[in-house]
């Protein structure tokens, strides 16, 4: 089992680009929120399995640990 942190930025022209950030270049795109995260999982599935196939090691975010925090211009 592993862990992913997954990033959707909605795109302008409507749709989400997803990103997965242990997988270097594992990038996919979604119509709506549910589908972008469909194709995420597809996404990550493939990149394991190449993964697996040359022998490479696997990273995942178990270990990571997410912060965020909104910061106001004050005048």
């Amino acid at each position: 089992m592993y862990t992913y942190r997954i990033i959707l930025q909605k795109e302008p022209e409507g749709g989400y680009t997803v990103f997965v950030p242990a997988l270097s270049g594992c990038i996919t795109y979604g119509e709506t929120i549910d589908e972008a995260i469909e194709m995420a999982k597809e996404a990550i599935e493939v990149y394991i399995e190449e993964l697996k196939d040359r022998g490479e090691p696997i990273p995942d975010d178990s270990n990571t640990l997410e912060y965020s925090r909104n910061f106001f211009q004050y005048s």
